[in-house]
């Protein structure tokens, strides 16, 4: 009997270690423990704008998807997929860019219909940027309809699509963009005659209460989306939000394309890359 009772309490010893060791991992490394219960998976989609087309980073004013921070194979940006074939040879050759240049969130149902047909394990979702930049700040689009879109896109893909892990990132600062070229006087030029996102970047050295004022409500109703990114990606056991860390990227001057300046350039693709990969299913 005392020969049990010591095997009894050796083995809750030991349990009692694991447990400690279990917490400790878990103060330490966040939610990586957990996220390590994710396979690698055998094949990759990528959905949004012009940002996963990777935009004026190759020939002039054109699609560049081999800079894509998601599917490229760039080696300067090291893109998920780069990260993915070291990780997972089986996904070599299994890559989609399914994002379309100047999409809104009320085409990611459509966008996500095609990657349903590639039968692909992980997709990402990088979706809002166009909602924010527009013409004016009152064509943006309202919240409501931006989390309408986003929850129908959702729904309708997963119940096709019940075992692809998709991964949410947030839609990075356009405010942030303007308060490091405002100065910049050939970045404001190319924003004028270009049009370009004048929702934020309108007037961008004026210091008007109503420039100021619209600057802020702007950068709110990007905030809003990325709320209702997180709330409804929380809804899928399948689908994980970056915490707002691609939000939170401060872009330099130097990671913003010289053509528009506007899209990230190489230096922006790997950073965009860098970050949202560590805030994902198998980083950092």
């Amino acid at each position: 009997m005392s020969t049990n009772r010591s095997g009894v309490v050796r083995r809750q010893r030991t349990a009692g270690v694991a447990a400690v060791l279990a917490a400790i991992a878990a103060l330490l490394f966040g939610t990586s423990a957990a996220s390590a219960a994710t396979p690698y998976p055998n094949s990759i989609a990528s959905t949004g704008d012009s940002i996963t087309r990777a935009y004026n980073t190759g020939s002039a004013f054109a699609d560049n998807p081999a800079a894509s921070w998601s599917t490229g194979t760039n080696s300067t940006v090291v893109s998920h997929y780069t990260r993915l074939i070291g990780l997972n040879p089986a996904i070599n050759g299994h890559a989609f860019n399914d994002a379309k240049s100047g999409a809104r969130m009320v085409d990611l149902t459509g966008q996500l219909a095609t990657v349903s047909g590639q039968n692909v394990d992980y997709v990402t979702v990088l979706m809002g940027g166009n909602d924010v930049c527009q013409p004016s700040e009152s064509a943006m689009t309202p919240v409501a309809d931006f989390s309408a879109q986003f929850s129908n896109a959702m729904a309708t893909f997963t119940a096709a699509s019940p075992n692809t892990n998709v991964y949410v990132v947030s839609i990075p600062n356009v405010y942030n963009l303007w308060s490091v070229l405002k100065n910049n006087s050939l970045a404001r030029f190319i924003w004028a005659i270009g049009g370009v996102c004048q929702s934020m970047l309108a007037r961008p050295t004026s210091t008007q209460t109503a420039d100021v004022q619209r600057r802020a409500r702007v950068l709110q109703r990007e905030v809003d989306y990325n709320s209702a990114l997180a709330t409804i990606c929380a809804q899928y056991t399948r689908c994980r939000f970056d915490g707002n860390a691609v939000f939170g990227i401060t872009f330099a001057a130097s990671d913003v394309s010289t053509r528009d300046y506007f899209h990230p350039s190489l230096s922006g693709q790997k950073k965009l890359a860098a970050v949202s990969w560590s805030a994902g299913y198998w980083g950092p």
